[in-house]
């Protein structure tokens, strides 16, 4: 298994998103194909099928992992908290991307590891912006200076 470091020249980002929501698949899909920066995209369902997908034994691994909380069968934090358990996942960079503001949900997210916490856009630009941001991230140095500040990020 090998995952490739964020932000390192020309080299294509793997990207997985694990979502119920098929229009907020969708949607992500598109924003993703909208923005000028070479990526693999994996779309997956819900928390088991991101899970059995991160778990095969020659799965290329994604830098980043865009993760619902809400899902059937495994949810995002059952997830979160899985990935950041086993030490071949652990370096995958884990964005948060739910419909909730929940003080609680960001806490918790953030205490079990997130990178960063992304509120879904009410629009297709604005998901645009949000997903170029996250994909500019200096990660080494956005996760070596990670607070409560940098970690909810604000569009």
């Amino acid at each position: 298994m090998k995952i490739h470091p964020l932000n390192s020249g020309n080299q294509i980002l793997n990207i997985a998103l694990a979502d119920d929501d098929d229009d907020d698949r969708l949607f992500f899909q598109e924003a993703i194909e909208d923005i000028s920066i070479r990526t693999k995209l994996s779309l997956l369902k819900d928390g088991q099928e991101l899970m059995d997908y991160l778990n095969l034994p020659n799965a290329i691994l994604p830098n980043l992992v865009f993760l619902d909380l809400n899902m059937p069968i495994k949810n995002g934090m059952q997830c979160l908290k899985e990935i950041r358990s086993n030490p071949d996942l652990s370096k995958i960079c884990i964005a948060i991307y739910s419909t909730s503001c929940s003080e609680k949900d960001i806490e918790e997210t953030f205490i079990n590891g997130a990178n960063i916490y992304l509120n879904k856009p009410n629009s297709f630009a604005k998901l645009r912006e949000a997903i170029k941001k996250v994909l500019q991230i200096n990660w080494q140095y956005h996760t070596s200076n990670l607070n409560r500040d940098n970690f909810l990020l604000r569009l």
